[in-house]
């Protein structure tokens, strides 16, 4: 049973290789199929509506859904789950816990923020979701504390998810915050810094977005 669930989805792709392990599942989100020759990764799971593939690959993919139909997941194109969230669902189902989503970025805000929004429903069903890009990572803290090793660089930034989260902490950091309130209308938790020692953020109740950039 595969506990780590590897999701190429369809936004920018800013990195030219991907570390995948035999045991991962990997599941290609609609038009991110095309990254998977540039990445060098087969695929499990290809997931989507299709509606961003080009016709080229839909030839492709119903000639794969003769040889290997199990392996294809088409979507209606009306549905109340993203492309994105319904690969989630699947991954939690097969028992996956860490989720390392590639290519969720850029393009359509509206992606991104939804993509945002599927890894606060990954926390809330017992899971943790990264989306990774060759510049940085995203990741959602909620109720817990996240520790940084000393080599860690560049930029870190939190935003809150709800109206506030309670019990903020940022410690080993050039800004420091001591059992604080972060509250969605005051991005006060913008472009902190690394500073070559061990850091933490803790979030005693409520959800922050963390932004790093490296």
């Amino acid at each position: 049973m595969a506990l780590r669930c590897i999701i190429i989805g369809a936004g920018d792709l800013t990195l030219g290789e991907l570390s995948v392990k035999e045991e991962d599942l990997v599941i290609a989100v609609d038009g991110g199929l095309s990254y998977c020759g540039i990445l060098n990764v087969e695929p499990d799971i290809i997931l989507g509506d299709f509606d961003s593939v080009s016709e080229e690959e839909i030839q492709a993919l119903e000639k794969l859904k003769l040889q290997i139909p199990e392996r294809i997941i088409t979507l209606p194109t009306q549905k109340n789950d993203t492309d994105m969230l319904a690969a989630i669902r699947y991954g939690l189902e097969r028992g996956c816990k860490e989720f390392r989503i590639y290519a969720a970025t850029g393009g359509r805000l509206d992606h991104t923020l939804a993509n945002i929004q599927c890894l606060l429903y990954l926390k809330n069903h017992g899971g943790t979701g990264y989306l990774i890009d060759g510049n940085g990572m995203i990741l959602v803290i909620q109720n817990e504390t996240v520790h940084f090793k000393k080599d860690m660089e560049g930029l870190l930034s939190l935003f809150a998810l709800g109206k506030e989260a309670r019990g903020v902490t940022i410690r080993g950091m050039k800004y420091l915050l001591e059992d604080d309130t972060l509250t969605n209308d005051f991005p006060i938790g913008i472009s902190n810094e690394f500073i070559g020692e061990p850091a933490e953020i803790c979030v005693e109740d409520g959800e922050v977005v963390c932004i790093l950039q490296y």
